[in-house]
């Protein structure tokens, strides 16, 4: 149960005996690990911990990986599926994620951070400000990632007044948004790049250097999906070159480390991946976690799979169980959680 919320761990192992395995097992696989290798049957772990095909096969009876967040490209899903293992994570967190994207938007834009750091460096001289913004309303938005967040962000900045297009894999057929084919087309076409996809692709970042050259001088980056969407050298480049106006990061490649590059930019904000970091939505994934563990436990499938493990049709070691889900019920809202 790496990387999780304390009293949901503790409710696991409370509740259902969970073992804790070491927060590093994800590069050595611990004595706790080797004792548990031939009983295990579900893996609750985080999107920053993840769990990857080697431990998938040191662990051959596990059926079910349920990660705790959003984001879970640190999870081998296309090869889990392949042997019959299922993932679900806890999409409902789009709420305070699209709240954290409008604020790091306007505080790119704004020069609120760099500001805040100018006067308590004694810079404010004059009346006139350091930096001249841009303004956030009524400005051409792109969201790279229509998906639950992306929409919530797009219902945020609709009444901005701000001019909406998008990219996905494919084309939605029902929204009201313009489509681009391409990350690069999308960009060269607003003012701001909002990226919430929850992982790149296998032919690397989504945003590299001719995505961030078709942004330009005056666009601004956000991105509050995944680290791995980035080239992070290419931005740094861009920053300190002025080839963009600027960014605001809640996610990085390999977190906790920062590049030097964007630690020493003015043009930047930086946050430590707390998009989803509220009471709220902690409650809500904590419930979410609980409640995809109770359904697959009873037979009836994960409440939330991820799209990878629809494609999953084994059926379970009992004979009964279509893994490959999803279970028809809702997620509880009687789970018990927070615990009294």
């Amino acid at each position: 149960m790496p990387g999780l919320e304390p009293d949901l761990a503790a409710t696991l192992s409370a509740d259902y005996a969970a073992a804790t395995l070491d927060v590093d097992f994800a590069s050595t696989v611990d004595s706790t690990a080797d004792r548990l290798a031939d009983t295990a049957e579900v893996v609750v772990t985080s999107g920053r911990i993840g769990f990857d095909m080697r431990l998938l096969e040191a662990f051959p009876r596990v059926g079910a990986i349920i990660s705790y967040g959003a984001g879970y490209d640190t999870i081998d899903a296309v090869d889990a599926a392949a042997r019959g293992v299922v993932v679900s994570n806890t999409p409902d967190v789009g709420e305070c994620v699209a709240d954290a994207a409008v604020g790091l938007a306007i505080d790119a834009m704004r020069g609120l951070s760099a500001a805040d750091r100018s006067i308590r460096r004694g810079e404010w001289t004059t009346a006139i400000p350091i930096r001249v913004g841009r303004r956030l309303s009524g400005c051409r938005v792109g969201i790279v990632g229509l998906g639950r967040i992306g929409h919530a962000v797009a219902r945020r900045l609709t009444a901005f007044g701000c001019e909406i297009s998008y990219h996905n894999r494919r084309q939605l057929a029902d929204s009201p948004f313009r489509y681009h084919s391409s990350v690069q087309s999308l960009a060269s076409s607003v003012d701001l790049l909002i990226l919430t996809a929850t992982g790149g692709t296998a032919d690397g970042p989504l945003v590299g250097p001719e995505e961030l050259a078709a942004l330009g001088p005056r666009g601004f980056l956000v991105n509050v999906g995944r680290g791995s969407l980035v080239d992070e050298n290419s931005l740094v480049k861009s920053l300190h070159s002025g080839s963009i106006g600027g960014a605001a990061l809640d996610v990085f490649a390999t977190e906790p480390d920062v590049p030097a590059g964007l630690l020493n930019a003015d043009n930047v904000v930086l946050a430590p991946h707390l998009g989803s970091t509220t009471e709220e939505t902690l409650t809500a994934m904590s419930r979410s976690v609980l409640g995809n563990l109770e359904s697959f436990l009873s037979g009836r499938g994960l409440i939330s799979p991820v799209p990878e493990s629809l494609r999953t049709r084994e059926v379970d070691r009992t004979g009964t169980i279509n893994r490959g889900g999803p279970s028809t019920d809702p997620i509880p809202d009687d789970t018990r959680w927070p615990r009294p």
